[in-house]
């Protein structure tokens, strides 16, 4: 049977060609990806979707997808699609995470010099008639401080075009290494010191729950006065009432979005006023940019469905099928080990090191060395998968070792992943059992015995009597169900842990009163 690839979008003919080119018959209904209902009805007919951002792919239309293989994002955000679900099913979710990097870079820098300028009020003005040369004084670029929030590939992009006009760039990003901030000519610096010096503010970071209104009420009170904030990101990550808040108070001094908490937004607090800028989501609204995304897409769903090759996929690594049923759950131990890392580190990455053990050793440990990586570097970049994981590491100058050595121990397999930062050192080491299911076996050398859970607490702290009680207790009031409790230290009198298995993610409020118990030293909330 001959492979069929839906098109719910609009996409590109030469796309449409090469699917045909690859013996692939394709239905394009560009309007489809709006109709959700009539999309389900017809879903399970095929082996590929292909989509923008138009097409929402929810569980209910996976639901009916019972032939459907891969589905295809021309572009690199897949907020529209329940990852969870076409993992559930079995389907590989693919991006073209670099197609659109140029263009809004580009959007970002020509969204600063309206803002500089005041390019849009000033057309309005002189074409309704008026020539208000006194009311539009803009500033000059040149000379000015560039704040970059996240300086991955399109933040990268951004500090170069800076640069070249000459503008100092500083930038925040943990996962930025000193060297490659070196070879990028930009300063890197902490969040308050990028809020103290920017004279701009451009965000270039995914939205996740440690970027989530990264710039809140309390982070805009510290920019310095006369600040121009700039947004092509994503909504979300700036408190959209606080900053309007604080652009009628004249502190800031203009504001350009491209992407709002609410799309399509129909309200805002930031319409109307004169200092700010909006556009429709044009980020990367280029011809240019379109077609390739297009292209590589329908590149990138042929190869798989014709040959088995994966490439971008944000759910699944490149593994064959004769492979898939020993490595799978050492993949999830890798990337839960490589996530519990994550959202532990409070500093950039320097280096990583990933030693297996045992029979592991003759597993693809390349793709559980990406799995590690993607689970790292995902809490603070949703977007990355485990195919893009480690150029997106290398990108930022992380050091990734592997180490391969024989069973030297209890255990037949076992990984250990040492996360190395510049203040710090982490040591996470887990194996997989006879039943299949991953556990973390020690955590900064101390020995424990847990399962993974989707919510789960994690607390570092004196080994001393009473605490245990005062802990649950305060679970316990709080309406916080346990499910699992796991505990070890490394002596008596000593350090201790605690891997804690919730039902539900704890509060910030409850993790502070945590916090806040004798001998506690470090509390944090993790999510699976």
């Amino acid at each position: 049977m001959p492979r069929r690839v839906l098109i719910s979008d609009a996409l590109s003919p030469a796309a449409i060609a090469i699917f045909k080119d690859r013996g692939v018959e394709v239905d394009f209904q560009p309007a489809l990806g709006k109709d959700k209902e009539k999309l389900a009805s017809i879903v399970g007919g095929f082996d590929g979707l292909a989509i923008r951002s138009d097409t929402k792919v929810t569980a209910e239309v996976l639901e009916k997808a019972t032939r459907l293989k891969v589905i295809g994002r021309a572009g690199i955000g897949v907020d529209n699609v329940d990852i969870a679900a076409a993992t559930a099913k079995g389907v590989i979710v693919m991006n073209t995470p670099f197609g659109n990097s140029i263009t809004t870079a580009e959007h970002a820098i020509a969204l600063m010099f309206a803002l500089a300028r005041q390019i849009p009020t000033a057309d309005a003005s002189t074409q309704a008639g008026k020539w208000e040369k006194k009311r539009f004084m803009g500033v000059e670029i040149t000379g000015k401080v560039m704040g970059l929030i996240g300086c991955g590939n399109i933040g990268s992009i951004v500090a170069a075009r800076a640069s070249g006009l000459h503008m100092h760039v500083i930038a925040y990003d943990p996962f930025l290494s000193p060297e490659r901030a070196q070879d990028l000519d930009v300063e890197k610096v902490d969040l308050d010191s990028l809020l103290a010096r920017a004279d701009v503010i451009s965000l270039h970071t995914p939205l996740t729950a440690q970027t989530k209104n990264i710039l809140s009420a309390a982070t805009l009170a510290k920019t310095k006065k006369g600040v121009r904030i700039i947004n092509c990101a994503r909504g979300g990550l700036v408190d959209e009432q606080a900053l309007r808040a604080l652009l009628d108070s004249g502190h800031v001094a203009g504001a350009a979005f491209d992407v709002f908490v609410d799309e399509p937004a129909k309200e805002n607090p930031l319409f109307g006023h004169p200092n700010v800028v909006c556009t429709p989501h044009l980020g990367a609204s280029t011809s240019e940019a379109q077609e390739n995304v297009a292209l590589q897409i329908a590149e990138q769903m042929s190869d798989y469905l014709t040959r088995g090759a994966v490439s971008n996929a944000v759910n699944f690594p490149s593994i064959t099928a004769e492979e898939a049923p020993k490595l799978r759950p050492f993949i999830a131990l890798s990337e839960y080990l490589g996530s519990f890392a994550g959202q532990l580190v409070d500093s950039g990455v320097t280096k990583v090191t990933i030693i297996y053990e045992g029979a592991v050793t003759e597993l693809k440990t390349k793709a559980l060395t990406a799995s590690v990586i993607a689970g790292l570097l995902r809490p603070m970049l949703a977007d990355v998968s485990v195919v893009s994981a480690p150029a997106v590491a290398k990108e930022r100058g992380i050091v990734i070792d592997e180490v391969s050595r024989a069973a030297d121990g209890d255990y037949e397999s076992l990984i250990t992943l040492v996360v190395e930062t510049e203040t710090e050192e982490r040591r996470i080491a887990g194996t997989v059992f006879h039943a299949g299911k991953p556990r973390i076996i020690s955590v900064n050398t101390i020995d424990v015995d847990a399962l993974i859970a989707p919510a789960m607490i994690y607390v570092s702290n004196e080994d001393k009597p009473g605490f245990i009680g005062r802990f649950t207790s305060m679970l316990g009031a709080a309406g916080i169900n346990i499910a699992t409790f796991a505990l070890g230290r490394d002596r008596e009198g000593g350090s201790a842990i605690a891997l804690v298995a919730v039902d539900e993610t704890a509060p910030e409020t409850v993790l502070a009163e945590v916090k806040r118990l004798p001998g506690v030293k470090e509390v944090k909330a993790l999510s699976f």
